[in-house]
């Protein structure tokens, strides 16, 4: 994955600026890692074809279209004080073999946030397929909303603007991690534990069938990387849940990590995920970050997740499978981002 911006700024050598890098590097695995951890899928849907008739482009047919920033009038939310909202998303990445076929598109696509005042939390999944409004001139799924970006050279910021008036809160902070580089991260902390319930066959998708036996398996990179990303057999649904335990999986071996006892291993595992994490939090931020890892280790951030259950409902558009927002109108949605932490 192609760096947008280097938060962990390897100039320094003192001790108490690699303490501080290292604290950084743990605060970002712990969003990532609760972020995914937390994600749960909405798995029914109310089916609709929609069709534009009188040569009117669909998207000028849905009521409460969001303006744009670019306009007069701009919609974009102004910051909270009180309140922190990080966009965290992962991606196959540019490394990946099928890169060509969406390796900068976010796969994963959560917002967490937090009251300063009454230390709510909140964690809120998007779903990928949520078809939106990048600027007057397009439109597209909301996962390529990143790549958009980063072909202009701004993929986070342009990330912030556009999430920020689809959910009606100001954006703060954006993490993007790069799935492939899990693979490296996993040996780095020389493997990880998942327990299966049940055996794990991928029949076709490698080239010869790929398993893992029910109870406790010890993964290498690679073998995790399989599990993670194996969906031939299986569906996206579950290889989302596969994905989150990965990724618990990861957070529970790192943040078990002594950086005292152990320094070598924390600063190569710092190093990797410079490479491969692409965010604008930085050291000034460190403060600010250490609360909210404070707080969100005594206590669990309330889940949403935005589905054909609640706030979207499916359909096709040019034969593209989308997800548009019920009553065509964004204003639920982002009714309950504001409310979230009520």
């Amino acid at each position: 994955m192609y760096r947008e911006i280097n938060f962990l700024d390897s100039s320094g050598d003192t001790k108490k600026d690699k303490k501080s890098l290292l604290k950084l590097f743990f605060l970002v695995v712990f969003v990532v890692a609760l972020g995914i951890g937390g994600l749960k899928l909405g798995l029914a849907y109310n089916e609709f074809t929609v069709t534009s008739d009188n040569n009117q482009p669909f998207w000028n047919k849905i009521t409460g279209i969001l303006s744009l920033a670019s306009e007069k009038t701009d919609p974009t939310p102004i910051p909270d004080p009180n309140r922190l909202n990080i966009l965290v998303m992962g991606m196959r990445g540019m490394d990946d073999p099928d890169s060509a076929q969406g390796g900068m598109l976010t796969d994963t696509i959560l917002l967490l946030s937090f009251d300063k005042t009454t230390k709510k939390s909140s964690l809120v999944s998007i779903p990928r397929d949520l078809y939106v409004k990048f600027n007057k001139n397009k439109t597209d799924k909301v996962n390529a909303v990143y790549e958009y970006g980063y072909a202009r050279k701004e993929g986070i910021e342009f990330s912030k603007r556009v999430y920020s008036i689809v959910t009606g809160v100001h954006i703060d902070k954006v993490v993007v991690f790069d799935f492939s580089s899990f693979k490296k991260i996993i040996d780095e902390l020389d493997g990880i534990d998942i327990v299966l319930d049940k055996p794990f066959i991928e029949k076709s998708q490698w080239g010869s069938e790929f398993n893992l036996p029910a109870g406790l398996n010890h993964l290498d990179g690679e073998t995790a990387l399989y599990y993670a990303r194996s969906r031939y057999s299986t569906s996206d649904f579950d290889r989302s849940r596969r994905q989150q335990q990965i990724i618990e999986a990861i957070k529970t071996k790192a943040l078990a990590i002594n950086i005292a006892s152990d320094p070598i291993k924390a600063l190569a595992l710092a190093n990797l995920i410079r490479k491969d994490v692409a965010t604008d939090i930085n050291l000034f931020n460190l403060q600010e970050m250490i609360q909210l890892f404070q707080e969100l280790k005594s206590s669990q951030p309330k889940h949403y997740v935005i589905s054909t259950d609640n706030l979207v409902y499916q359909t096709y558009i040019d034969s593209i499978y989308v997800l548009l927002p019920k009553n065509e109108s964004f204003k639920e949605i982002q009714d309950m981002f504001q409310n979230i932490l009520k």
